[in-house]
């Protein structure tokens, strides 16, 4: 037999897309031809391929080989084709005969010794796998839980290529996906550490319940941090949907805990002030990586000291918190990535930052309006909620009797706003009031009444509040009446909601 064909996955983004691996061994002066669109690394797997088969004592055949990925427009990169096209050529040869992989997905990257190493993006991977009616897939031990999560699949592992070999050939099995018991979630630091600071603990709550985006501003040490990295001890756990989701784009960047292939937690990212572009929003040559806005899927991006980021990394945030996907193209194609998130921005209002607050500032009312002035305005009317934060005093530090309430007390209430957001809007697929278009909450059916909406009314005669300002008050509104358990947001609530949106940074 000269001619040999197996089935494998490759990633575009976060999707994946069955590949077939075809292998002509053909007389002629030993040459290896890879063709089908391979990236760099594709190309130096002719050299580790013929290494690993050697290794594992299998015979290399001195012809003309000739490997092609089909379809051939699709891009192809990574070494997770290494197995299968180690596989392929060895059936091509007549070394292999390949009954036993019919119908089946191969995938795994293959070592000098011929070991088959762990890929990233398995899940993915094997989902695409799984909705082109695949049943069967072998994979790298190392990914082999993860690779578990999709139900329907009958999972197999191996370690060496040798084992795979002996597999194909009748001689032994192939290893189970290990059976290990699901790790407890870590709810991360808890809210009752952070003390005083009732406006902060309010806004962080209401950003929570409604999924709305939160900007901080206050001296060092007023607690903005603490509030910010507590966020996702209030938020609900991720659905078996959005835990996929963010899953998935943890495994493709190589990010998964070990041990916890399963994400059920919102992830929090915090990339430092002086991250790029790419490594905020994604990027990298040929086809893109996801950045630290797609791993914050369903979870929470904090920018600490946000006016020290750059502004064109600050600028680059503006399309995702819009339409919650990164779109970006490179040489190789276009790739697109989720990025539903919540953005949490924490500021110092100067830039000495002194910790006694404006009583010991030393910058000029210039500096502080430039140094605030780089968090542009369309980036700020994008955030929902805006509060100042000022310094802690000696009584509230020093209060023995003082007692903040526990994440656990809190996530309470946010989970029953959720779930009564979740109901009000299931007709229309979103999940939190933060993804309601503010011209349905005009629209006739949910419009609220003239005097309810009299203090915003003012503010938009006044030129003081903009149009999506308006529908951002709006959607803040319904999430603290659901908070309270109301139907609909009263005066309170839509006045509450314009002084969280009114304590904007300036």
């Amino acid at each position: 037999m000269s001619y040999a064909k197996l089935r494998s996955v490759g990633l575009v983004g976060v999707r994946g897309h069955l590949v077939e691996v075809e292998a002509d061994v053909a007389n002629g002066l030993p040459l290896v031809i890879l063709s089908g669109l391979p990236d760099t690394a594709l190309h130096e797997a002719r050299d580790w391929v013929r290494a690993a088969i050697v290794n594992s004592g299998q015979h290399w055949p001195n012809r003309r080989i000739t490997v092609n990925l089909l379809p051939a427009a699709l891009p192809k990169s990574g070494s997770g084709f290494d197995l299968a096209v180690a596989c392929a050529v060895l059936a091509g040869a007549g070394e292999l005969p390949l009954a036993a992989l019919q119908d089946v997905v191969v995938i795994g990257e293959l070592g000098l010794d011929g070991s088959v190493q762990p890929v990233r993006g398995v899940l993915p991977m094997v989902l695409a796998a799984a909705q082109a009616g695949i049943r069967r897939v072998v994979v790298p031990l190392a990914n082999a839980a993860e690779a578990a999560l999709i139900p329907g699949l009958t999972v197999r592992a191996t370690d060496t290529l040798h084992r795979l070999v002996s597999f194909v050939r009748g001689g032994g099995p192939l290893l189970d996906p290990p059976d290990e018991p699901p790790p407890e979630l870590d709810r991360g630091p808890d809210l009752c550490d952070v003390v005083g600071q009732e406006a902060g603990r309010r806004a962080v709550e209401v950003a929570a319940a409604g999924s709305h985006h939160l900007a901080m501003l206050g001296p060092p040490g007023a607690g903005k941090t603490m509030l910010a990295r507590r966020l996702p001890s209030i938020l609900p756990d991720l659905d078996d949907a959005a835990a996929l989701e963010v899953t998935a784009l943890h495994s493709i960047a190589g990010a998964l805990p070990p041990g916890a292939p399963l994400l059920r937690r919102p992830p929090l990212q915090s990339p430092h002030h002086t991250a790029s572009v790419p490594a905020l929003v994604g990027g990298g040559s040929g086809l893109a990586r996801p950045g630290a806005v797609s791993l914050a899927h369903r979870g929470v991006l904090f920018l600490d000291e946000a006016p020290e980021l750059s502004p064109r990394a600050l600028e680059a945030m503006r399309q995702p918190l819009e339409e919650g996907t990164v779109n970006l193209r490179r040489t190789n194609g276009e790739t697109s990535f989720p990025a539903r998130i919540q953005l949490v921005l924490a500021a110092n209002p100067c830039a000495c930052a002194k910790p006694a607050g404006d009583l010991a500032c030393e910058c000029s009312p210039l500096a502080r309006r430039r140094y605030l002035g780089r968090l542009s305005g369309p980036l700020l009317d994008r955030v929902d909620i805006q509060v100042r934060l000022e310094p802690l005093t000696a009584a509230t530090l020093l209060d023995e009797h003082a007692a903040s309430e526990p994440s656990s007390v809190v996530a309470d209430r946010v989970a029953t706003a959720r779930a009564a957001a979740a109901a009000r809007w299931a007709g229309h697929g979103w999940r939190s009031n933060a993804e309601v278009p503010g011209a349905v909450l005009r629209a006739p059916a949910w419009r609220l009444p003239r005097r309810t909406l009299g203090s915003v009314r003012q503010l938009l005669e006044r030129g003081q509040l903009s149009a999506r300002g308006y529908d951002r008050v709006l959607r803040v509104a319904w999430t603290i009446s659901d908070l309270a358990g109301r139907s609909r947001p009263n005066e309170g609530d839509v006045c509450e909601a314009t002084e969280l949106r009114r304590g904007e940074v300036r």
